[in-house]
């Protein structure tokens, strides 16, 4: 006997395609909500560590 194992294509793919347009929803609203232009280092890596860098010089300068 033989058994068949039915996956359903179309509902995969739009599966997939509810979930990339889920995080890029998601991506949207934390830049929103933050109104910062780099939020974590996945947006901008070298943009993260001039702006860390120069947030703790101004600290510095503060004291």
């Amino acid at each position: 006997m033989a058994q068949v194992i039915n996956t359903n294509i179309a509902s995969l793919n739009a599966q997939r395609n509810l979930n990339s347009s889920q995080a890029g929803t998601n991506q949207a609203l934390e830049r929103l909500s933050s109104g910062l232009r780099i939020n974590s280092a996945k947006d901008d890596a070298a943009g993260l560590a001039i702006s860390t860098r120069f947030t703790s010089q101004i600290n510095g300068l503060n004291v």
